[in-house]
Order: C-alpha cells, then structure tokens, then sequence
C-alpha cells in the first residue's frame, strides 16, 4: 500500500497531463515540478533527493518530474532559463521555487514547508469525530473512519491508537493486536501505541476476571488473600471502576510490595499507561505508589 501510494506521489509528467497532473492536482495537495534532462549533471543529484523528501511527507506533498527536451511547452510558458529548476505549485498556482541543486539538507526544508501548506487536510478534525464515535459507542463507524485517515497518513499514532482501540470495544482483541504489531516502527513506541498495547493487556486479563461480588466477599473474609485482592482488581478494572482497582493494587503494595514478583506495582503501572497521560486516576495513583516506594 505504502508503494503504491509513493507511486502515485511521484511521477513522469507531460506538456499533455500538465494541466490535469499540476494545475488541477494541486488544489487538493501541493505540487512540486522539477525541471531536468538527461544530460544535466546536477540534474542527477538533486531529483533523488527531491525524491527522497516527497516520500517523507506521505502522500502530504506530489512530485511531477519533466524531462524539458521531450517536454518544452510548460518550461517555456514558465521561463525555465536553466535546470534544475523546481516550482511548486498550490490552488492551481505557482507559490515557490528555487534554480540549480541544493544539498539534501535545504531540499527537504524546501518540501516540508511545500508540504504544510496544505496543513493536515482535516485529518485532526476526522480524529477528532472518530474518537468521539468511540465514545458514543459507534465502533463500527469509528473503526472505518480511522482506517480513512490511515489510508491518508499511514503513520498517524492517534488513527493506529483508534482503530486499534475500536478492536477492543468490538471484543476483538486478536484483530487488536495484529493492527497494533503491524504499526510502522517510526510510531510503534509512541504514547498512543503504548497505551492501547497495555489496554490490550488489561482486556485480556479481563476475560478471565471473576464475578465482583465474590471476590469482594473473599477478600473480605480474607483481608491477607492478595491474590483474590488481586483478582478483585482485575474483575473491578474490567467492570469500568479504574479507580476501585487502582485503589486494591494500591493497598496489595502496602502490604506486601515483593508479593508475587512485585505484581501489584507492575499492573499499576500497566494501568497508568493504559490511561492518557493527564488522567487524574493517572496522576494521583502514580503520586500515592511513589510515597509507598520511598516511605
């Protein structure tokens, strides 16, 4: 899919397509024509780096490469004295340029701010709206939406966190998991990834978990018995009470923080990274599990 989309943002153009390949072109995305013959010597140092940059922005920025001996008309039209010459080309105009090979470096800042000229095109906006059908309990619809805007930007963290997030709600965690493992490495670490990566985790815990009511009374009868504690965590956390669960760990670690290999930190932490960031169950359980640590 990434190649055929690099295919379609990189071409050999024409005098004939011009007008279809540019002009009308970039009024959806902007265009970079670069200006070159076979028998330019810097010619063969600049387009692979042209090149190189185009395939950075993902699909954000096009590449229209026009050979100006078979292709006279448009260099002429636009006064191309000598190549290399790059235009690029936004809402059907000419809005920069540039004559002769730059070094890599000054190529790629050249593309980027080509690139933003189009800003994101709406995509945080379609997030936005997805990540609002999740909340309102439209997965299907949110899960279709999301793989819409990955088809535009394929390494969008948010829309990969999403989709995979969508997978979770519909109880489909293999599908879940598959989404998430064939994340680009660019993103794989990123916050959103990690998150959805521990809700996975906790999801499969989940259906495992035991009834509440047991295991309340268990732990009642038994205040000692962590591992019902524990299992009392789990079952509270898959039921949507996060801050009962985060409170049970809470009080295994006060008790017995080594019990288990340390599993009642380990799955706070899991949780905490499940949440976003800024969650305030997230902020106040890792403030209260550091005063146990360095009580």
């Amino acid at each position: 899919m990434a190649q055929a989309a690099q295919a379609r943002d990189i071409i050999d153009g024409t005098d004939a397509g011009f007008m279809t390949e540019v002009i009308e072109a970039s009024r959806e995305v902007p265009v970079i024509v670069d200006f070159w013959a076979t028998w330019c010597g810097p010619c063969k140092t600049l387009g692979p780096a042209i090149e190189a940059a185009v395939k950075k922005q993902n699909g954000k920025v096009r590449l229209v490469k026009i050979d100006v001996d078979k292709n006279p008309a448009f260099a002429g039209q636009l006064r191309v004295q000598s190549i290399p010459t790059v235009y690029a080309f936004w809402q059907g105009q000419p809005v920069d340029g540039f004559q002769g090979a730059l070094p890599p470096s000054q190529v790629d800042q050249f593309v980027a701010k080509v690139a933003d000229l189009a800003g994101d095109g709406g995509l945080d906006e379609a997030i936005a709206a997805a990540e609002q059908m999740l909340d309102e309990g439209a997965v299907v619809d949110a899960a279709q939406t999301f793989a819409a805007i990955l088809q535009e930007d394929g390494e969008n963290p948010r829309a990969y966190a999403g989709l995979v997030r969508a997978m979770i709600l519909a109880n489909d965690l293999d599908q879940a998991e598959a989404i998430l493992n064939g994340a680009p490495a660019s993103i794989a670490t990123k916050p959103e990834l990690e998150a959805v990566r521990a809700q996975i985790g906790l999801a499969r815990q989940a259906a495992k978990a035991g009834p509440v009511a047991d295991l309340q009374a268990r732990v009642e009868a038994n205040p000692s018995d962590h591992q019902a504690r524990f299992d009392l965590a789990t079952a509270l956390h898959a039921s949507g009470q996060v801050q009962e669960a985060v409170d049970q760990l809470l009080e295994i670690f006060r008790r017995d923080r080594e019990w288990n290999d340390g599993a009642a930190k380990t799955q706070l932490f899991t949780i905490f990274d499940a949440l976003p960031a800024k969650d305030p169950i997230a902020l106040a359980g890792r403030r209260k599990l550091s005063s146990l640590i360095f009580a």
